[in-house]
């Protein structure tokens, strides 16, 4: 197994950091700097699997289907956190996107670094779930090869769901059980073995693409605008205010009543201005284009001049 393990290059050792416990705060922390800069170009690298994990996100999110994470350690806890963060800013429900980590809820906070090592708790943790074939499962592990993750590609497979394996080493153990595999590449770390460095960077900015995205797809964002997000607090309220003014020109008084009339949900609330409609009617029109804002203000508009 320790052979296995020196083979990868998140394990190796990295030359450039050898000395590292002999410099200076500076200079660990522009080493540190120049290492995190080969991250984006690694993931650069592997943009086109990243866009094809978006497809198949989108197609099992069109299909009422769901988005699992499953990983141990700090991968877990990124899943977690991705996942985490899709509520408030776009208004999702928690499950649609969920995260899921070896060791459950108590490993978040505290390491339980042997529930990575059983498969079986992998699958039984996805079976906990109601995985089904319209759901896709992105396993995580920086080494590619954590058990507890192959196990949960392997149950996932069996049922028939869309499988990805994220990991940070080429040809990686866990590639061989999923549908889809990412592999950036972003080689040795400067503590040698600490993959909550590069590899968790990498892991991250992964994960970001892949929701953005997929909600970008889902009709979610209106230029670049979150026209989705749940504003459950003064700072959302606030940014709520400022995007249906920015997209509609409206001083703040009429955004804020629109948005009281709306409930806080920013959609309706743009489209009752510039379509000059009810809020039934708003309703209504976002039903019918899925939720797609811009499309739903050309049909307001159509209907207004009889078009």
């Amino acid at each position: 197994m320790q052979d296995n393990l020196s083979k990868l290059t998140t394990e190796q050792i990295n030359q450039g950091s050898i000395n590292i416990d002999q410099m200076s705060s500076l200079e660990i922390i522009k080493l540190m700097n120049a290492e995190d800069q080969l991250v984006a170009e690694a993931v650069n690298q592997e943009l086109h699997r990243i866009a094809a994990v978006i497809d198949a996100i989108y197609h099992s999110f069109k299909n009422d289907g769901r988005l699992f994470y499953i990983g141990a350690g700090t991968s877990g806890r990124l899943g977690i956190l991705d996942a985490s963060e899709c509520p408030p800013t776009f208004c999702t429900p928690p499950e649609m996107v969920q995260g899921i980590i070896a060791g459950g809820e108590k490993a978040i906070k505290t390491a339980i670094e042997g529930a990575e090592d059983s498969r079986d708790e992998g699958a039984n943790d996805l079976k906990a779930r109601g995985l089904s074939s319209s759901d896709i499962v992105v396993g995580l592990a920086a080494s590619g090869r954590t058990p507890y993750v192959i196990g949960a590609l392997e149950y996932a497979r069996r049922v028939g769901a869309v499988t990805v394996a994220l990991s940070c080493n080429k040809n990686a153990e866990m590639s061989q059980y999923a549908d889809h595999k990412i592999e950036v590449e972003v080689g040795p770390e400067v503590l040698t073995g600490s993959t909550r460095l590069k590899a968790a960077t990498a892991q991250k900015m992964v994960l970001n693409m892949l929701t953005t995205a997929s909600m970008i797809k889902m009709g979610k964002v209106y230029n670049n605008l979150m026209v989705d997000l749940h504003a459950s607090n003064k700072k959302l309220m606030e940014r709520a205010c400022r995007m249906v003014m920015n997209i509609t020109g409206v001083s703040l008084e009429e955004a804020e009543t629109a948005l009281h009339l709306t409930n806080l949900k920013v959609k309706p609330a743009i489209l009752m201005i510039l379509g000059s409609v009810t809020l039934n009617e708003a309703n209504q029109l976002l039903q019918d284009t899925d939720g797609f804002l811009r499309e739903a203000i050309i049909k307001a508009k159509e209907s207004r001049l009889g078009m």
